[in-house]
């Protein structure tokens, strides 16, 4: 691509521009929110006003905002970063005093027209603020103690935020992509060997301390970590949902029992059938093949990101893009090692899938910066 566009040099930027467009990830991203569109209109048993019509919608505000943030030069986006990290912080703390409630969590602002959460744009401000970090520090300074310890700060007070709303998945997804930002950077293997002893530890810490005074979890977290190591203990509790789930995914089979023929979706035995457990009514109606189409897909978006970062000698524009392409790993990860009892139920949205317009428009602001640094990348 890069020989094509540079053949073209005598046409107008915005026409080189296009040219240059990281196409194959466009057409990837619109074929995974095509399957969303197509399991939300199953869901509702073929109404698409009530889940399939907004999404797309959201889809195509979003699709036109990575379009629109492509041609901004990359340059333009790292002078944002640190005012967006804290722009997304203090809607954080927002959230935390005026924020909506809803299931039990405070994690919302409600601006009339939608409910932003700014917890899932804080996942992309942490990305951005973080590249910013590393691309301004001079490399052999990466592993110094003293170096290592801003980007820890930057991460854990946002963590703390979210994890007082309670949400644990999203606090998860932010320790787990500054974690990659940190090791893509170039920080020693020995400070991740010193956190897995920690995290260990305070895994240890957190059962230790169920039932005590000084409990580190929410009753419900506690819940969902007994549910994910034995389902059966309460099947028609808090060991519904994964319940269902399986039995969901286990009566697709190989082929699915075909569009609209879910009989856990359509029969309203599967909880949060159109936002967290959809991957579920994908498995069930198209089997395993229909799982393992969209697993591909997502494989080779993130396949497509890292090949971008690969060739863009941009250090912030390379950091940006792995980032990114970590975090939307981790989305889809999480969201069907959850719905599969691989993982203890956290509420992860899957990506580009399941219904909501936060994690939906936050997404593709991630990958408009994406085809940004795709972009305008130094070859």
């Amino acid at each position: 691509m890069s020989y094509y566009a540079n053949q073209h040099d005598n046409l107008p930027s915005g026409f080189s521009k296009v040219l240059a467009f990281n196409w194959a990830l466009t057409l990837l991203i619109i074929a995974a929110s095509s399957v969303g569109f197509l399991m939300l209109f199953s869901v509702a048993d073929g109404d698409i006003n009530r889940w399939a019509r907004p999404q797309m919608v959201r889809f195509a505000l979003g699709l036109t905002m990575m379009a629109v943030m492509a041609f901004i030069p990359i340059s333009a986006y790292r002078s944002l970063s640190l005012f967006t990290y804290l722009f997304a912080l203090a809607l954080l703390v927002v959230v935390e005093f005026f924020g909506d409630i809803g299931k039990g969590a405070q994690r919302w602002i409600d601006l009339g027209f939608m409910r932003l959460q700014p917890s899932e744009l804080m996942k992309i401000a942490l990305v951005m603020v973080l590249a910013l970090y590393y691309s301004w520090l001079d490399r052999n300074r990466v592993s110094k103690p003293q170096w290592v310890l801003p980007p820890l700060i930057l991460t854990l007070i946002p963590m703390a935020l979210v994890l007082r709303q309670p949400d644990l998945g999203t606090a998860m997804l932010l320790f787990a992509g500054a974690t990659v930002m940190m090791f893509v950077a170039g920080v020693s293997l020995w400070y991740f060997s010193t956190g897995a002893v920690a995290a260990a530890s305070l895994v240890y810490a957190v059962f230790q301390s169920k039932g005590q005074s000084w409990q580190l979890l929410k009753d419900y977290q506690y819940r969902r970590i007994d549910t994910f190591l034995d389902p059966s203990l309460d099947p028609l509790g808090s060991g519904y949902h994964i319940t269902q789930s399986k039995i969901a995914l286990g009566s697709g089979g190989i082929s699915g029992r075909g569009f609209m023929q879910g009989t856990q979706s359509h029969l309203n035995f599967l909880p949060e059938k159109h936002t967290d457990f959809i991957f579920t009514t994908l498995a069930e109606e198209f089997g395993f093949v229909g799982g393992m189409a969209l697993l591909v897909i997502y494989a080779l978006i993130v396949m497509f990101c890292v090949a971008s970062a690969l060739s863009n000698s941009n250090r912030f524009g390379a950091l940006l893009t792995l980032g990114i392409s970590a975090t939307f790993f981790f989305y889809f990860a999480v969201n069907m090692s959850m719905v599969m009892g691989l993982a203890p139920v956290v509420g992860v949205p899957l990506p580009l899938v399941s219904y909501g317009g936060s994690a939906m428009l936050v997404l593709m602001v991630g990958f408009g910066l994406v085809q940004s640094a795709h972009v305008h990348r130094p070859r």
